[in-house]
């Protein structure tokens, strides 16, 4: 099944919104908006529509403060307060992701992981809506992001897998160590987890999304162990084909913003010998159906 059209390339929607698509799996460029700027409601919602349309928006070359991220993330929702306090500024819902260390200590979260495909907070009850990163600092080469089109992951599933999936549940748990490495119902206690349909309904659009992820999913509800890790690992490999996966090479200067309802996201690696600084502000999500 081919994958559905998206946004043109440089073409005004109805409203006016000047937009470049990204790839042909998802992601568009929303061109000469200012989000430094406060912006009135009829811009905002021509932004949230392209966002559900496109799965990923990106705004290249803005000049962002702490609080004009906060300021256009909470246009979307309430945000998350980071329970990493170690890594949050003075606002608890603003995280650095980082590598760079001062003193002997890191200044961000996340220095050398998230290198599979994820959704953020899946292992929660009301994972994230939204995750927004704006790009202080950029290595020279890799530390690019990877984006999964989880939607067209279900579309383009056989009818057998459809029908072996509906109605199930996957489980999903915070063990970066162990949950990508060793599958089954066995959760080290104090590890965050929670069940979510395999399958999720986006509530806004209406379209069903593949929903489990090789970091974080550890088995599919109500099957014998062999045969859920046999169906994961089978719709892990289907979910990170190439055709719908957008690979995002960070500018200083860009603020990015991707729907966990409908894709999954992964980092490449890059030297330790350079910086990287990112700014992440998440947006507080509704249990899934």
């Amino acid at each position: 099944m081919p994958i559905p059209a998206l946004t043109a390339d440089a073409e005004p929607s109805a409203g006016g919104l000047k937009t470049r698509s990204l790839s042909t799996a998802l992601g568009a460029e929303i061109i000469g908006v200012d989000l430094s700027e406060p912006i009135g409601d009829e811009l905002f919602e021509q932004i949230r529509q392209c966002w559900h349309d496109n799965i990923v928006v990106l705004f290249r070359d803005q000049n962002l403060t702490e609080a004009d991220q906060v300021r256009f993330a909470e246009g979307f929702g309430p945000l998350a307060i980071s329970h990493t306090r170690r890594y949050t500024t003075a606002n608890p819902a603003v995280m650095l992701i980082s590598n760079i260390r001062e003193n002997g200590k890191q200044i961000g979260a996340l220095p050398d992981g998230e290198m599979q495909f994820h959704s953020d907070q899946c292992y929660q009850e009301k994972p994230a809506m939204a995750s927004m990163l704006y790009a202080i600092e950029v290595p020279s080469v890799g530390g690019n992001t990877l984006f999964a089109n989880a939607y067209a992951a279900y579309e383009t599933l056989n009818g057998d897998i459809k029908r072996r999936l509906d109605g199930r549940k996957a489980l999903h748990a915070y063990d970066y160590d162990n949950a990508s490495m060793k599958r089954g119902t066995q959760i080290k206690e104090g590890v965050p987890h929670f069940s979510h349909p395999a399958v999720r309904t986006h509530p806004a659009t209406g379209r069903k999304a593949l929903y489990v992820n090789r970091l974080m999913t550890i088995a599919i509800e109500g099957l014998p162990e062999a045969e859920s890790d046999e169906l994961l690992n089978a719709l892990f490999v289907h979910q990170e084909n190439p055709a719908f996966v957008y690979e995002h090479v960070w500018r200083v200067g860009d603020l990015l913003m991707w729907d966990n309802r409908c894709a999954l996201h992964a980092r490449t690696d890059f030297s330790n010998d350079e910086r990287r600084l990112m700014r992440r502000v998440t947006v507080l999500g509704e249990r899934p159906v």
